[in-house]
């Protein structure tokens, strides 16, 4: 196998909270005042609450109240940028992302915390999102890495990661406490000199052509899960 390619770096800079316009979706940085109710609502749906939250570090909450204390923390953490996602069509906030775990001196960063209401769920909402995000950091910001990571019993986490691009890397056992419970984590990453390729294969999956699964077009031979 050959290494992967290297350069020299200093450093890059360090991602603001600033909004990303797509064209099905609209990330805004998350507004406690302006967003909290709605995305209260639409991630505390009976049908589907349970799966949200299911492998999330948090949550559900008993208000929205509760929610917006707990975000609020997280907004002033210094490695953490979380947006609101914004269904365009509608006008209705249909979700949250963040970039998170960034660590501009090594060009790191991961996508995380991410969850979308049941009706945006299969929709193009969070490829897109995705892509504003890793478009930013690698071609705006200069990153070599970004990182993906989920509770491997989370399938439908592992799989985003593998459409996305991203390759596996492995898993870390007895990582972390969850609610109580024990938390293995399977980790992904996308690097800078393979995002050129993902991101056409994204762009023509979103905006051209999507008869073909985006994981066919993304698909690079990397490390197979086992």
């Amino acid at each position: 196998m050959k290494p992967s390619p290297t350069k020299p770096h200093g450093g890059c800079l360090q991602p603001v909270p600033q909004p990303f316009a797509g064209q099905f979706i609209t990330l805004t940085p998350t507004d406690l005042a302006g967003d909290i109710d709605e995305l209260f609502t639409g991630s505390h749906e009976p049908e589907s609450v349970e799966r949200l939250w299911r492998y999330l570090p948090i949550g559900p909450f008993p208000n929205a109240r509760a929610m917006s204390e707990w975000l609020a923390q997280q907004l002033v953490l210094p490695d953490l940028i979380s947006f609101t996602v914004t269904d365009n069509a509608t006008g209705r906030r249909i979700g949250s992302i963040s970039l998170m775990n960034i660590r501009a001196g090594h060009g790191v960063a991961e996508l995380g915390f991410v969850w979308y209401v049941a009706a945006a769920q299969r929709t193009k909402a969070n490829t897109e999102a995705c892509y504003l995000l890793l478009r930013h950091c690698f071609e705006a910001l200069g990153y070599r890495r970004m990182e993906w990571k989920c509770d491997v019993a989370n399938e439908a986490s592992r799989r985003a990661a593998r459409r996305l691009g991203f390759t596996f890397e492995g898993i870390f056992r007895q990582h972390m406490i969850v609610k109580g419970e024990n938390r293995d984590t399977a980790w992904f990453s996308l690097l800078d000199h393979e995002w050129p390729r993902i991101a056409t294969a994204i762009r023509r999956w979103l905006y051209e052509d999507d008869s073909i699964p985006l994981s066919t077009l993304t698909e690079a031979g990397g490390k197979a899960e086992s």
